[in-house]
């Protein structure tokens, strides 16, 4: 009887810890989805207000002052074309070392890695200065770039984990078969490993969507992507919240709806390797 008191209190505490942790995750996006439908005295009430008439005007004007579709299809373009081309670089790299190991396979993998604890502002004067001398200041070709580069160890290791799981002997017996190393890798690797190039392409896709680094120092209106539209609510004379929360959430709304359809990918894609 004790052992079942135990374990209902045991269970009462992780219900409670479980609830705690989600509502303090969900309360700034709850909180950001009241404020953009309020009006700027409504945004700044003391107290806050919890009750009001919502308001559409916020949306509309950040549509007609900053044309939101513009930024937006500048981020799914950057966001896209650079998953799909670090996905293109990324295969091949940890093919060879997943499937033709050699000697020094393990310290690339980890100096590709250590690029990753780099603060990104350390790269940021030689990067602009490059993009500058090369014309490609605020331009989409030099936000992919950056976005390519940036997200390139996490795509090789993460696809090196999906490829080394994949039986050599599979391989093997196509090669013994005659298959030339295209048919290997379209036709056995390709569909073996389908599941972690989806589940890579799309947290690169997240991260891509969500850079803000680059695409506010790289980037103005011509080729700004959505992070560049909500920082421009912010202005010498202040924080305009209610529109500044109305752009943030046309900002997160279209990946947070991928994101939720493409969760199993995702979680997938970030516990490679931790189950053997």
């Amino acid at each position: 009887m004790a052992r079942r008191s135990t374990f209902t209190l045991t269970g009462a505490v992780r219900t409670a810890l479980a609830w705690s942790t989600s509502l303090a995750l969900f309360f700034p996006l709850g909180w950001l989805l009241l404020t953009a439908f309020k009006t700027e005295l409504q945004a700044i009430a003391v107290p806050p207000l919890f009750f009001f008439e919502p308001t559409l005007e916020n949306f509309h004007e950040v549509q007609e002052r900053s044309d939101y579709l513009h930024y937006a299809w500048n981020s799914v373009v950057t966001s896209v074309v650079s998953t799909l081309l670090g996905l293109a670089i990324a295969a091949p790299a940890a093919y060879a070392m997943a499937f033709h190991r050699g000697k020094r396979d393990k310290d690339i993998l980890m100096w590709m890695l250590s690029t990753k604890m780099m603060p990104a502002v350390g790269a940021l004067v030689p990067i602009y200065v490059l993009a500058q001398k090369s014309h490609l200041l605020d331009t989409r070709v030099a936000l992919i770039i950056v976005f390519t580069l940036s997200n390139l160890p996490i795509m090789v290791w993460m696809l090196y984990s999906s490829f080394k799981e994949i039986p050599r002997e599979i391989l093997e017996a196509a090669r013994m078969d005659g298959a030339t190393l295209w048919q290997e890798a379209t036709k056995v690797l390709l569909p073996l490993g389908m599941g972690g190039v989806a589940s890579t392409g799309l947290l690169c896709l997240v991260l891509s969507w969500n850079e803000s680094f680059w695409a506010l120092n790289l980037s103005s209106a011509k080729a700004g992507t959505l992070a560049t539209l909500i920082a421009s609510y912010s202005s010498p004379e202040g924080l305009f919240w209610a529109k500044l929360s109305a752009a943030s959430l046309m900002a997160i709304a279209p990946i947070v709806v991928f994101g939720w359809f493409s969760q199993k990918q995702l979680v997938q894609g970030l516990t490679f390797g931790a189950v053997k």
